[in-house]
C-alpha cells in the first residue's frame, strides 16, 4: 500500500522536497502563499485548500517551516493539524527551531496519539529536490519504522543520532554551529582577497585546491563574488535564517555552559546583515557585511 504524504510548508525546501517524494509517494502540499501553492501545481503536486484537508488521510505529514512561532502555529493553533490527523499517523519536522520547542511538541502529540520524527535536513534546496540532503534524527524505534522508507527518499546521507525527538535537534545544531562560521569565514577570506586586488576567480581555484577548502567556501564562494549585484544572485538561503540558526547555537552553548566566541563572532555578522536590510537576501550577502563596498 502505498504511504500518503502531506508537505506543509512549500518554501525554498519544502517544494523540492516534496516534487522528490512525490516520484515514490502520494503527496499533497499546502503553503499558506497562494504563490507557492501555484508552483507546486505547476510541479504536478496535487494541492488542498486547507492545511487540514492536505493531513486528513497521510500517514506522514512532513513539516518545513522557518521557527518554532510556526511550528507552534501550524499544530496547535485554531486552525492546527494536530486535532485532525489521524491517530497513529506521523509528523516529520525537517526544521531547525531547536531542540527545546520541538521536546515540548513531541510531549503534546504523544497526548494526541501522534508521533514526532525529529528529522532536521541540511544541503540546500537543489539537494533537496533530488533526493541529496543529510537528515539527522531523533526517534524512537517505532517512529523511526514508520517513516524509514519517506526519510530515505530524501536523503543521500540518514543518520539516526538519537532515540527521541530533540536529538535531531542538538545534532543540527551542531552542524549550524560550522556552516555559519563557515560561510564567515569564506567572506572574510574574499573580502581579504578583494582588498589585496587578487584576482578573485584564480583565488576561488586555488583555495578550493588545498587544504583551506570547505563546502560552503566552494558553494557561496561564488555567490560571494557577485553579492554586491543583488539582482544576479540566486537566494539559495536567506541570511535571516542563520540570524536564526546561530541564535539557537549560543543559546545551546550557554545552556550547556559552553563558551563559544568563533560563532557568536559569526553570529554578530549576520546580525549585522539583517539590520542593514540583507535578511531576505542569500545569506553570501555576509560579504558585504564584512566590506560594504566592492572597492574594498
Amino acid at each position: 500500500m502505498t504511504t500518503t504524504v502531506a508537505v506543509l510548508g512549500l518554501g525554498a525546501m519544502g517544494l523540492p522536497m516534496a516534487t522528490n517524494l512525490a516520484r515514490e509517494f502520494a503527496v499533497t502540499g499546502f503553503d499558506i502563499s497562494p504563490e507557492r501553492t501555484a508552483l507546486a501545481a505547476e510541479a504536478g503536486l496535487r494541492g488542498a485548500a486547507d492545511a487540514g484537508e492536505a493531513v486528513r488521510d497521510a500517514d506522514v505529514v512532513l513539516i518545513a517551516v522557518r521557527n518554532p512561532a510556526q511550528l507552534e502555529e501550524v499544530l496547535f493553533s485554531d486552525a492546527g493539524v494536530a486535532s485532525v490527523m489521524r491517530r497513529g499517523s506521523a509528523v516529520v519536522l525537517t526544521s531547525t527551531v531547536g531542540r527545546e520547542p520541538v521536546k515540548e511538541a513531541a510531549a503534546r502529540l504523544d497526548g494526541l496519539g501522534l508521533r514526532l520524527v525529529d528529522a532536521p535536513v541540511s544541503g540546500g534546496s537543489a539537494r533537496a529536490g533530488t533526493g541529496d540532503l543529510l537528515v539527522v534524527v531523533g526517534a524512537d524505534e517505532q517512529a523511526w519504522d514508520a517513516v524509514h522508507d519517506v526519510l530515505e527518499l530524501m536523503s543521500s546521507t540518514l543518520v539516526r543520532v538519537g532515540g527521541a525527538p530533540g536529538d535531531g535537534q542538538a545534532m543540527k545544531t551542531v552542524n549550524q554551529l560550522l556552516c555559519g562560521v563557515h560561510i564567515a569565514a569564506a567572506g572574510e577570506a574574499l573580502a581579504l582577497a578583494r582588498a589585496m586586488g587578487l584576482d578573485l576567480d584564480r583565488t576561488m581555484v586555488a583555495l578550493m585546491g588545498g587544504a583551506a577548502e570547505s563546502f560552503m567556501l566552494g558553494d557561496r564562494g561564488p555567490r560571494m563574488l557577485r553579492a554586491y549585484d543583488e539582482e544576479t544572485v540566486e537566494v539559495r538561503s536567506r541570511l535571516d535564517i542563520f540570524v536564526k540558526d546561530m541564535g539557537i547555537v549560543t543559546s545551546a552553548a550557554r545552556s550547556v555552559g559552553l563558551s563559544t566566541p568563533v560563532a557568536a563572532a559569526a553570529e554578530q555578522l549576520y546580525i549585522q546583515g539583517g539590520a542593514r536590510g540583507l535578511g531576505a537576501c542569500d545569506d553570501s550577502s555576509v560579504i558585504r557585511v564584512i566590506a560594504p563596498s566592492a572597492d574594498r
